[in-house]
């Protein structure tokens, strides 16, 4: 891995808008293999830096799979049609046109095994706007598992379900994805998943480290008043 070119990397450069950057001086690169969480207090930047990664890797050819903190889901929709929206771009419009008025069996056998990965099997022709938050949540981890590719990006994933299950998810993510990058805000569940943390404060990389590495107090300076 070390021999590699990076998938993404960004040399002390400013990141936000232009004229208001909400990050400065960011030098850090992205290998295949590594799982990288982002850790900082709510309105650190984490959602802007994994903005930025996704520009860079998308830039640089990636196939990327998202699941954004907001779902990005169509309430009015199944959980079929919005877990098949992963891979919308593998078809025409007049296929996913057709899919979408009279789902395809062979499209709701490839969905299947993902729905039932995130614990949803049976909910399949539910439409998303009857969901409760966490599941919700896992409709849009089974569109990006169902997506598939390089790089899974993924802003808190797993917020809405508990620690237990959230641990499974992650796990699942693991399994399908070669290089991860979450924000997430349970540091217990950062130090088990990631090989890399990086942690934002003051709108700066403020530590860039293997877990093993850090110590209880490194952590505690990015949440600190």
């Amino acid at each position: 891995m070390d021999g590699a070119a990076p998938l993404a990397r960004f040399a002390a450069e400013e990141i936000g808008w232009p004229g208001s950057p909400v990050l400065r001086d960011v030098s850090l690169s992205l290998r295949t293999g590594e799982r990288i969480v982002i850790l900082g207090r709510s309105g650190a930047g984490k959602s802007t830096l994994l903005g930025a990664i996704r520009q860079r890797l998308e830039e640089a050819g990636q196939t990327v799979a998202l699941v954004p903190q907001e779902h990005g889901l169509v309430p009015q929709l199944s959980v079929h049609h919005n877990v098949y929206m992963g891979r919308l771009d593998a078809h025409g419009t007049l296929y996913n046109l057709a899919n979408l008025l009279w789902p395809f069996a062979r499209e709701r056998a490839r969905t299947a095994p993902w729905i039932d990965t995130v614990g949803l099997s049976g909910l399949e022709r539910r439409a998303v706007e009857t969901l409760s938050g966490g599941q919700r949540q896992r409709t849009a981890l089974a569109r990006a598992l169902f997506r598939g590719g390089e790089v899974l990006l993924a802003d808190e994933p797993v917020s809405a379900v508990d620690p237990a299950q959230g641990a499974g998810l992650l796990d699942a993510l693991g399994a399908r994805f070669p290089t991860l990058v979450l924000a997430l805000h349970d540091r217990d569940a950062a130090l088990r998943v990631a090989t890399r943390i990086i942690g934002l404060r003051e709108g700066r990389v403020m530590l860039d480290a293997a877990p093993d590495a850090l110590g209880p107090d490194d952590l505690a300076m990015l949440y600190a008043a």
